[in-house]
């Protein structure tokens, strides 16, 4: 170590070098004690220390530029402070939404995210690490089985802590569910259509095998048992245009007697799709057709008419689970309230033709 001509370590003629702000810098600036300090900045003083008292020592942190060392603290707590977002895939803008939500409460906490669309799409996620335990804290899941994600999250007694977006409560293995009100959402489309005199349903359906599908399947049924003398015939499409497309097609061509007036699609994606399968039929929409979809993507507006579609709180959602999985972490109960959805009504839904 080398001595400056003033007398300071490391300093320069006619200069020093400046202390870095410590806890006890901090603690003093506030008037509380260094315990404090280390509980609200490491996000553990609720239920410990006043809110009024945390805010006080944030305001001191701040003004005095103080950062906690956070790679002694993570080797001290044995934390990698990095959560693994997994979704089916990175082609569906909603899955981008998620991520955005859910980076944005992770940087709050000194947290990253990485995010991880499986190669097998909902089938089991492979490791992407050479041992995901040691480097990550916690997994998210999103529209995803709790089966899909058993590698990733270990067996035996402890598995990683996993909270599931998007997926069936009864079968997460244990792990904490966040989902949005798919059957309200579900509920909304089929009491607008019903309200307008639709009797006769064409349900297009993902042919993906998934909860958050099923829920949307056995609520559509439900709603319109009620009603007698409605009818409701399922297909099933693949989540591309061209699949849709073709299904619906083959449905409308294929359907007798009783034509469907309402086409309600499982996505928006599915939508188009029916869209493009009335024009080659001649039918318009809404006229003889209305069409409906589901998670207010972009799309939604890009055709004609724009889509009737239900919004889904996309960044809400993902924001909502990365807080779940931070409170499993610090051994908080997380708020699994289900998000509230909101059905967008637009031209691609209106009176049912009196002569289908």
């Amino acid at each position: 170590m080398t001595s400056g001509t003033d007398g300071t370590a490391g300093g320069s003629a006619g200069g020093t070098v400046a202390a870095r702000p410590t806890s006890r810098d901090v603690a003093r600036a506030a008037g509380v004690s260094q315990a404090a300090v280390s509980l609200v900045m490491g996000d553990k003083w609720r239920g410990r220390v006043a809110e009024t008292t945390a805010e006080r020592v944030r305001a001191a942190a701040q003004q005095l530029g103080y950062r906690p060392n956070l790679a002694a603290r993570n080797l001290r707590l044995g934390r990698t402070r990095t959560a693994l977002l997994v979704v089916p895939a990175l082609t569906n803008e909603f899955f981008a939404g998620v991520y955005t939500g859910a980076a944005r409460i992770a940087a709050r906490h000194d947290f990253g995210v990485v995010l991880y669309p499986s190669p097998d799409g909902i089938g089991p996620a492979r490791d992407p690490f050479p041992n995901a335990r040691a480097a990550l804290d916690g997994i998210l899941a999103s529209s995803m089985a709790a089966d899909a994600v058993a590698t990733l999250r270990g067996d035996g007694s402890s598995p990683m802590p996993l909270v599931m977006l998007d997926s069936d409560p009864a079968g997460s293995r244990g792990a904490t569910t966040v989902n949005l009100d798919l059957v309200d959402g579900t509920r909304q489309i089929t009491d607008h259509l019903l309200a307008h005199g639709h009797r006769h349903f064409l349900h297009l359906a993902s042919a993906v095998d998934s909860w958050t599908f099923d829920v949307r399947a056995h609520e559509l049924a439900a709603r319109t048992d009620r009603l007698p003398g409605t009818t409701v015939r399922t297909v099933r499409s693949a989540l591309t245009v061209e699949d849709a497309l073709a299904a619906t097609e083959r449905a409308l061509r294929t359907s007798g007697l009783v034509l469907p007036t309402a086409v309600v699609c499982d996505d928006d994606k599915l939508a188009a799709g029916a869209y493009k399968a009335a024009r080659r039929l001649g039918l318009r929409v809404p006229d003889h057709l209305s069409v409906t979809g589901f998670d207010d993507l972009s799309l939604a507006t890009a055709i004609e008419p724009e889509l009737t579609t239900v919004r889904l709180p996309a960044e809400e959602f993902g924001e909502r689970g990365m807080s779940a999985l931070l409170a499993v972490l610090d051994g908080r109960t997380p708020d699994t309230t289900p998000l509230p959805v909101e059905l967008i009504v637009r031209g691609s839904t209106g009176p049912a033709p009196a002569a289908p």
